[in-house]
């Protein structure tokens, strides 16, 4: 494949993604609307519960789309690194809707385990199947998913399409033994598995936005791989953080075992990188000191 090819290949997959995650968003925003007023006219707790779980996926989906186009920008004096980061922060905002969506839903759904209340299961019904075919056809353009955006909202619709399915066995059992506590424990249920997700994403964005060390990059390993190269004496001041899960940067100080000319320093800057390359490190910032050259910081560590 010629530069020209490929780069025409990438384009047009890149728009294909956009289109993929845009296409998922307006299905699940608008069914999100459908199912508030299905809940509301079914009386279902349940499905006001699933209702406000898209709403979440929906704004989810809005910043994935979003942010899909705005990774394209380059650099800027301001945002030197791009605009990678600025997804973490929807992610974060979309974690705080669906925990406040999750914990209304609970303080709804208790008191109905005590006092159930008749649903509609014959709209519950229609509603569940309705449901798995909306979010069953946003899969379905997700589902050959590059990039990282897009393979997290194929995950996250999939999991809609698994509670949909829960709500219809529940609204089939409903329908034929008229047990109506079954609506808020199915609520109760779906509020929990989106609140156990919740914390899941937090856990996974806290580290990156505190910037420890990527899960994928082993740090002593890479310490180790270095002082392998002849001609390293020792490696300090390392640190490494990814901007987005997926773009892992790094810098280090690294101690020669002999002053070197400028063309032996850019033969050993190219051999470094070619190591960090397969440790998954993405940019590199390389600072070499010579023998018996303090390191200026105070704490190189």
């Amino acid at each position: 494949m010629t530069h020209d090819q490929e780069s025409h290949h990438h384009h047009t997959h890149s728009h294909g993604s956009d289109g993929n995650i845009g296409v998922a968003f307006f299905l699940n925003l608008s069914f999100s609307i459908i199912e508030l007023i299905g809940g509301f006219l079914t009386n279902s707790i349940a499905i006001m519960s699933d209702a406000v779980h898209d709403f979440g996926d929906s704004l989810s989906l809005a910043l994935a789309w979003y942010f899909q186009k705005k990774s394209k920008k380059g650099s800027t004096d301001q945002y030197t690194y791009g605009y990678k980061r600025f997804a973490l922060l929807g992610a974060i905002c979309t974690s705080i809707m669906l925990v406040v969506g999750s914990i209304y839903i609970l303080s709804e759904a208790i008191p109905r385990i005590f006092s159930p209340q008749e649903t509609h299961a014959g709209g519950m019904l229609v509603l569940a199947i309705f449901g798995i075919l909306i979010n069953g056809l946003a899969v379905w353009r997700t589902h050959k998913a590059s990039s990282f955006n897009e393979r997290t909202v194929s995950l996250h619709l999939l999991e809609d399409v698994l509670g949909w399915a829960a709500v219809l066995i529940g609204s089939v059992i409903m329908y034929f033994t008229n047990l109506t506590i079954i609506d808020p424990i199915l609520s109760i249920a779906i509020a929990i598995f989106v609140l156990v997700n919740v914390v899941k994403n937090i856990k996974q964005i806290l580290p990156i936005l505190l910037q420890g060390t990527p899960i994928d990059v082993e740090r002593e390993h890479i310490i180790r791989e270095l002082e392998d190269i002849a001609d390293i004496e020792s490696i300090h001041d390392l640190h490494i953080w990814s901007l987005d899960e997926e773009y892992n940067v790094l810098t280090v100080h690294i101690t020669l075992k002999s002053v070197m000319t400028m063309k032996e320093l850019i033969e050993m800057k190219n051999r470094i990188r070619a190591v960090l390359k397969e440790e998954n490190v993405h940019h590199a910032t390389i600072e070499f000191e010579m023998p018996d050259e303090p390191c200026v910081f105070l704490n190189c560590l």
